[in-house]
């Protein structure tokens, strides 16, 4: 059980460490993302639902005529835009088959924010990795996690006194340390670990358990029932070529304000819109609900008649929406999400510790401490690039969205680009600097860039932090607060880290020279 945790824990250990601080920034991904456009205003208050679709469903059937299908995620009190998309014709000289935009909530029109990702970028990485295709990453997502859940189970068998340790941290003792630390960090958040391990492989499950999918549900009309159960988004049938105009979107969604509340309707999909057979979709919001099932009223979308209200799904598609909405979180208020924040930040340092204390752990048992194999240095290397390198990319990309120029032609995958260079410099600096010294180094410029990069959003918007305060805009203010927490998190671990290996140099040094002073004595006697 002590080898599979500690295998299990070390050969994909760099991908979880990297999935759990993606998706523990992932928790204020809406807010990050507010962030990132601060040519969005702020929304004293939540607008009238019924109003914003109607004004976005009019611009829709100006920018996007023809198209088959539409959706609007309506603003709410995380959100501070409407973001839409839409299925282009077959054909279509973009290529891509959709597109999509932001609209301001109070005109209906287009804004004019930078190119970015914002905050969906964290949240995508984290189990899909960005460059390699969809599904290869995603299933490398799954092995990882599936990996993690061995390391936990394996864990808490192998450390009998796992609960008693917990009690117990001994600073500055090197091994015994990073051990204590890790056992701190386990056993906190062990049900969270367990929990949010375990859904995050239930989310995926049709991916990577499809068969019995596949036996059950043959033919079309029972896979369309399946798909009715998971989501939201209405299947397209066959439009029958008649141009109709849409009804009323504004009363539809009254319609579902009247049944879930006026600020608690989260999207409206359209199929086939502006023709006879053209079917509408107001789906529930999440806020308030553990459970990612779907709950939405179906409309007929040349007359408003309401056609079906579907609030109830089997005991399986239930279940598999509760444990889907415990690894999201956007069911809770704000003190739910710092919850679900701390927690998960907890498990990414008990990732990054155990990481650490396998260097640590086998550095003592080498024959030549500073010349080790070749195995120990990859792991070294990989641990500095993965823990302190990621931190500097992290913070890198917040950096590019602040200064790429804003007319820049594909900005939001600048960005991205952005990201991974700067992270792969900071595996290249692992690589050619001595690892003590390549800590300290990355861990130092990580704290410099989080604590300077509220200075530049200064400079270069027109919502400083002192602003921020005084407007109460806790978006663009807990951001800039939560740089400045990080930034002096790192210089502690920098300066620990410079000391800790100090001290580890004065007892290998001491080490050499006793056997060398007990020869010298027993030849002068």
């Amino acid at each position: 059980m002590s080898s599979l945790h500690t295998w299990a824990g070390l050969l994909l250990g760099w991908i979880l460490y990297a999935m759990f601080l993606t998706g523990t920034v992932s928790y204020f991904k809406d807010e990050l993302s507010q962030w990132m456009r601060p040519e969005l205003p702020r929304l004293s208050q939540i607008p009238d639902q019924a109003v914003v679709a109607q004004r976005i469903a009019d611009e829709l059937s100006d920018i996007a005529p023809g198209t088959s299908q539409w959706s609007i995620r309506l603003p709410d009190a995380r959100n501070n835009s409407v973001y839409a998309f839409w299925r282009t014709p077959a054909g279509n000289p973009g290529g891509r088959g959709f597109g999509e935009a932001n609209f301001d909530p109070a005109t209906g029109q287009r804004v004019t924010s930078r190119g970015t990702l914002g905050g969906e970028f964290f949240y995508r990485f984290h189990f899909q990795f960005h460059y390699m295709p969809v599904v290869w990453g995603r299933w490398l997502a799954g092995a990882a996690a599936m990996f993690m859940l061995v390391a936990i189970v394996s864990g808490v068998i192998t450390h009998k006194k796992i609960f008693v340790d917990f009690f117990t941290f001994r600073w500055g003792k090197g091994q015994r340390s990073w051990l204590d630390a890790h056992n701190a960090f386990s056993v906190f958040g062990l049900p969270f670990h367990f929990m949010i391990t375990y859904t995050g492989l239930v989310t995926m499950m049709a991916l990577y358990m499809p068969w019995g999918e596949r036996v059950a549900f043959k033919n079309p009309a029972e896979q369309q029932q399946l798909n009715a159960e998971l989501s939201a988004f209405i299947q397209p049938g066959k439009p029958s070529g008649q141009k109709v105009p849409l009804a009323s979107v504004e009363d539809m969604v009254r319609q579902a304000q009247e049944r879930w509340g006026r600020d608690n309707v989260g999207r409206v999909n359209a199929v086939h819109p502006g023709d006879a057979a053209a079917r509408v979709a107001v789906t529930r919001g999440e806020a308030g609900r553990v459970s990612m099932s779907p709950q939405y009223m179906e409309f007929e979308g040349t007359t408003g008649k309401l056609l079906a209200v579907r609030e109830d799904v089997g005991a399986a598609a239930e279940t598999r929406g509760v444990l889907y909405a415990l690894h999201l979180g956007r069911f809770g208020d704000t003190v739910t999400r710092w919850l679900y924040f701390l927690v998960s930040f907890m498990g990414t340092a008990m990732v990054g510790s155990g990481l650490v204390m396998w260097t640590v752990k086998r550095r003592q048992k080498l024959p030549d401490p500073d010349r080790p194999y070749f195995g120990f240095r990859l792991v070294e290397r990989l641990n500095i690039a993965s823990i302190a390198g990621l931190s500097i990319a992290m913070t890198a990309f917040l950096w590019a969205n602040r200064l790429l120029p804003h007319p820049l032609e594909g900005r939001a995958n600048w960005e991205i680009d952005l990201f991974f260079i700067v992270w792969a410099f900071t595996l290249l600096h692992a690589l050619v600097r001595p690892a003590k010294s390549a800590w300290v180094e990355q861990l130092w410029a990580a704290s410099a860039l989080l604590f300077l990069l509220p200075v530049l959003n200064a400079v270069t918007t027109q919502r400083p932090l002192w602003h921020s305060l005084a407007e109460g805009d806790w978006v663009f203010a807990g951001v800039d607060i939560m740089c400045w927490a990080l930034a002096a998190l790192h210089a502690v671990l920098a300066i620990r880290t410079a000391r800790q290996e100090t001290r580890s140099q004065f007892r290998r040094k001491t080490s050499r020279e006793a056997p060398t002073a007990v020869a010298s004595g027993g030849a002068a006697g």
